[in-house]
């Protein structure tokens, strides 16, 4: 009997050393943010110009909305992975309903799709994260004339590592490279992806420079601090989202949890044979901006930035002067935004807080999730 009550006292104390440690790591490496300040201004946009384009019952991850303005616009979406959908993951909304795209077959070809895109050569691009790097992480291009899968990449592992999180992705103009956010929530190395589809070679870039990295910043939202386990991990995000100017000239990005937007000049970027100090002396601060998720640029250079915190939409000048476009309280959590041919803005309001590490149960309590839609400045 003391033989048994002194190997249950030392199984108790090495379970709680390892439980000690553990909380210790966590914290030391994924908790303690501060709250970031409050930059967001008066909304030039009114309630009426905040449209409620279509409600679903499972939470939506990413939007994406065809660009040709002779044709009919498109609208594609993503369930959130991070809601662990069990068949459909990518659908398209047609006449008002959601069907999976292309069909219900095409659904065991994704693992965690998230990121979507449409280009200017009529192809939808998606970009799935392959359960943060533990299955091949994958890019697909879809023909939206034939809806027929027409290129697949696997990015390798020097690029796409275990614990990555490839997220947001865009398409330069011409239809020549694609460019994604490694978020690499659990992997803590942000990094952003370039991808030369002509080739099929791919190069992480910045990999933890200072403008892809957070800086120490949880994210606060109407409905709750993103601090999980009991205070012990928060919600620290890297390079979250990205675009490319409509003229090709830059790719602009930024951190969720960090106060700067930044670009570097997309010749740059797409030179494979550059060295890494010259890439890193290319980057360059635009603005300030606040907590964020997506990213999009309109026709004349301004660039639209989803406000995590404060519900809405907030814009940046090509002047770098800032402001809030939207705040309505109808957006849970503002993720990611799409230009459609139709000169809206497409906004996909994942509502992060009552999905990630949420029950089915809970999920289902807060249905349904919204697109939204509004109007670019000027109404181009």
């Amino acid at each position: 009997m003391k033989i048994l009550l002194s190997l249950l006292k030392y199984l108790i104390l090495t379970t709680l050393i390892i439980v000690t440690v553990l909380m210790i790591y966590l914290r030391w490496n994924y908790g303690g943010g501060k709250v970031y300040p409050d930059i967001s201004t008066q909304p030039t946009y009114g309630q009426e110009d905040l449209e409620l384009f279509y409600s679903h019952e499972e939470p939506i991850g990413n939007v994406a909305a065809t660009s040709d303005t002779s044709r009919e616009v498109r609208v594609f979406f993503t369930i959130h992975p991070e809601s662990r959908p069990l068949k459909t993951k990518l659908m398209e909304i047609r006449g008002g309903k959601a069907f999976p795209y292309p069909d219900e077959a095409t659904q065991e070809h994704f693992t965690t799709v998230l990121g979507l895109f449409c280009d200017q050569q009529n192809r939808l691009w998606s970009i799935d994260h392959g359960n943060h790097g533990s299955a091949p992480v994958k890019l697909t291009a879809f023909d939206l004339s034939t809806n027929k899968i027409i290129h697949e990449y696997d990015f390798p592992r020097d690029v796409a590592e275990t614990l990555s999180f490839f997220n947001d992705l865009s398409i330069t103009p011409d239809g020549r490279y694609a460019f994604v956010a490694d978020v690499s929530f659990f992997g803590r190395k942000p990094s952003l992806v370039v991808y030369d589809i002509d080739t099929r070679r791919s190069r992480s870039l910045l990999d933890n420079h200072e403008s892809v990295y957070h800086q120490n910043f949880v994210p606060v939202t109407p409905q709750k601090k993103m601090r999980f386990f009991g205070g012990i991990v928060d919600l620290l995000t890297g390079i979250d989202g990205l675009d490319i100017s409509l003229d090709g000239q830059y790719i602009y990005y930024a951190a969720m949890g960090h106060s700067g937007l930044y670009r570097i000049p997309v010749s740059v970027a797409v030179d494979f044979d550059q060295p890494v100090e010259k890439i890193e002396n290319a980057v360059e601060r635009v603005s300030d901006k606040p907590l964020s998720d997506g990213i999009r640029c309109d026709h004349v250079g301004n660039v639209y930035i989803t406000d995590i915190e404060n519900t809405g939409i907030y814009v940046v000048e090509p002047s770098g002067k800032g402001y809030t476009l939207i705040k309505d309280e109808r957006i849970r959590w503002a993720d990611g935004l799409s230009l459609g041919g139709d000169h809206y803005f497409y906004l996909a309001d994942s509502d992060i807080p009552n999905q990630m590490l949420q029950s089915k149960r809970h999920m289902k309590a807060h249905a349904p999730y919204h697109i939204f839609r509004f109007r670019p400045l000027g109404n181009l």
